[in-house]
């Protein structure tokens, strides 16, 4: 039964396999012992091996050893856990905040404490797998909306029935299009239908806004945000994940959503690196400053070589290609040539739009995106992109 089921996978040109790699001085990854230029990391501000995040975690691990023991809810919770849960919710400007072992489970917990049986939830279309299985758990009413169509939300919204409870789901930056979601009309409809709004910023935390605060303070809109979830294995460069807003709302979900019930704790060393990941964030706006002009330039480059790319204000970059199997090909010409861009194809995104998704990170440097253009031309050439 497997074997067929892999041999349909590998058919369609879908087949995927694990790539270990070690890492090297800035965006350079080692596999096999060979160097290649990543271009694929989250790590948007380099802050993943950054010393003195490392440092911490040394000192937690010595002092709290290597495992939490526990969920947080019966021996699992240290003055770490508080501590960091005190930190994001003073960054996020927010009453309180609860962590999470992932951006996953995160969403699962949102989706499955907050809806109701016979209420309203309304998802686009482009929202992460992780938000999608959590409506599809949830016990409300669930319907998905075209991407970023405002139009259409709103006549979703109209048809709510008097009484009923309505939920809006969207990401702030789609993680697989790199583009923004439309906060302020999405704002503007839930405040006239009273609906909820949940926003998954995983991609928006510490990238998007002028402090880093995500893609509510790029909109200028902090105040009306109610429910924010972000993750710290992103730009922070860390692990895990948390939801901010009210004290009510955190102690609600302490003790209704089961993704953190039952769940064991994060060791400590986590909590205590993240502490660090923020302070660095908040004091040091020139890593945001270098991940802004490496964004620009590199599609500056893609636009002069002949590429077609529809999103230059984030990190994420895709570069459609459409065919999964062709999409492999061209990836794997990249790899040949020394560049580390991992082809993504459904079910991550709809079927015919396979693509390369580039991750721009603030320690790539100008020669590193220059040799990336410079391959990417070439086989955009070689494979009739171009």
């Amino acid at each position: 039964m497997y074997a067929d089921e892999l041999k349909k996978i590998k058919e369609k040109g879908l087949y995927r396999s694990l790539t270990a790699h070690l890492p090297g001085e800035g965006p350079v990854i080692y596999i096999d012992q060979k160097p290649y230029l990543s271009f694929s990391s989250n790590n948007y501000l380099g802050l993943a091996n950054h010393p003195g995040i490392i440092k911490e975690g040394q000192s937690a691990l010595e002092k709290y050893g290597s495992g939490s023991g526990s969920s947080r809810l019966i021996a699992g919770t240290t003055p770490l856990h508080a501590e960091l849960e005190q930190s994001i919710a003073r960054f996020k400007k927010t009453e309180a905040a609860l962590s999470f072992s992932s951006g996953y489970l995160a969403n699962l917990a949102l989706m499955t404490a907050l809806p109701e049986e016979g209420d309203l939830l309304l998802a686009d279309r482009f929202n992460h797998a992780s938000l999608m299985d959590g409506c599809r758990l949830s016990r409300a009413d669930f319907k998905v909306f075209r991407h970023k169509d405002i139009d259409q939300l709103g006549k979703l919204l109209s048809k709510k029935k008097s009484g009923q409870s309505a939920f809006i789901v969207t990401e702030g930056v789609f993680s697989m299009d790199g583009d923004i979601a439309p906060l302020p009309e999405i704002v503007k409809l839930a405040k006239q239908f009273q609906a909820t709004l949940i926003l998954d910023d995983a991609h928006g935390f510490g990238v998007m806004g002028s402090h880093g605060r995500g893609t509510a303070e790029h909109f200028g809109i902090e105040s009306d945000m109610e429910i924010q979830m972000g993750t710290l294995g992103k730009a922070v460069g860390v692990h895990g994940a948390f939801v901010a807003g009210s004290h009510l709302l955190i102690e609600l979900l302490i003790n209704r959503a089961k993704p953190f019930i039952y769940t064991t704790a994060l060791p400590a060393a986590i909590p205590a690196m993240c502490i660090a990941s923020l302070n660095i964030l908040a004091s040091t706006p020139s890593l945001r400053a270098a991940l802004i002009k490496n964004q620009d330039y590199f599609c500056e480059g893609l636009i002069e070589s002949g590429f077609s790319i529809q999103n230059h204000h984030t990190p994420i970059i895709p570069i459609l290609i459409g065919d999964a199997e062709k999409t492999v090909e061209f990836s794997r010409a990249l790899f040949d040539a020394g560049i580390f861009i991992p082809a993504i194809r459904p079910p991550t995104v709809p079927r015919g739009t396979s693509r390369l998704r580039v991750s721009l990170s603030a320690l790539h440097s100008q020669e590193h995106i220059d040799i990336c253009l410079n391959h990417l031309k070439i086989c955009g050439k070689k494979f009739g992109i171009l």
